[in-house]
């Protein structure tokens, strides 16, 4: 365990002359904050599958993992922000093994995952930010997964009609009587959308691009310049 955990650790190596001569327990060294907040990267998302590969999907089935690791606890609204973009950087075989895995519960269940939890999706918090995860890894050379299915499964996630979508696609903005939490989905569609954009354009389909470029403005609608905060609004 503690070769392991020093193998991990070691991926990124800080050092401070000041630090290193204070206790470990001393609240001020900054060695121990910063590796224990790398340690806490490395919590979840956790492996699901048994020694032999074999998983409970999300269509309640078994299923078999034969070319990734297959996970869970994606509690994306939590970590497309920041925790993902780290991973791409210092762990793109698990990264390649997140998207595999959001593939398949995908063609599983029909759905990427929003907030995943041992294979079923528990609706909470907002967004699709599988898109993020998967247009972050693209543009990054990361792709050891079948981007065609992938980019079927963004674009499946942006035109379903749940959690106001539907308003959000018909007028530009989510109105706050139809809607909770309005502003903030709204804000949230239009970074996916510029998300699902990015590989489009990557993809060559320049319809998809333009539309998806155009939903990635709709952020601009729900911006109040008298404030300069984005509001909600009903009209």
């Amino acid at each position: 365990a503690n070769y392991i955990w020093n193998y991990e650790l070691s991926k990124i190596a800080v050092s401070s002359a000041a630090d290193e001569k204070k206790s470990l327990s001393d609240p001020d060294n900054k060695l121990v904050i910063f590796y224990t907040a790398y340690y806490h990267t490395m919590i979840a998302p956790n492996i699901y599958e048994d020694v032999d590969d074999k998983y409970r999907g999300r269509d309640n089935t078994i299923h078999v993992s034969q070319t990734f690791n297959n996970y869970t606890v994606f509690s994306l609204w939590d970590t497309f922000r920041a925790l993902h973009p780290l991973l791409t950087l210092t762990d793109a075989t698990r990264t390649n093994d997140f998207i595999n895995t959001f593939i398949a519960q995908y063609e599983q269940g029909g759905r990427l995952p929003v907030w995943e939890l041992s294979g079923n999706e528990t609706e909470c918090m907002i967004g699709y930010h599988s898109v993020s995860v998967i247009a972050d890894a693209a543009v990054k050379g990361i792709n050891d997964f079948d981007l065609k299915k992938a980019y079927t499964a963004m674009k499946s996630s942006a035109m379903a009609d749940h959690f106001g979508l539907s308003f959000y696609k018909e007028k530009g903005f989510i109105e706050s009587n139809e809607e909770p939490e309005s502003v903030s989905k709204t804000l949230e569609y239009s970074y996916d959308d510029w998300c699902i954009a990015q590989i489009a354009r990557a993809a060559g389909d320049s319809k998809q691009y333009r539309q998806h470029m155009r939903q990635a403005q709709y952020f601009k609608n729900v911006f109040d310049p008298g404030s300069r905060f984005f509001r909600a609004r009903k009209n």
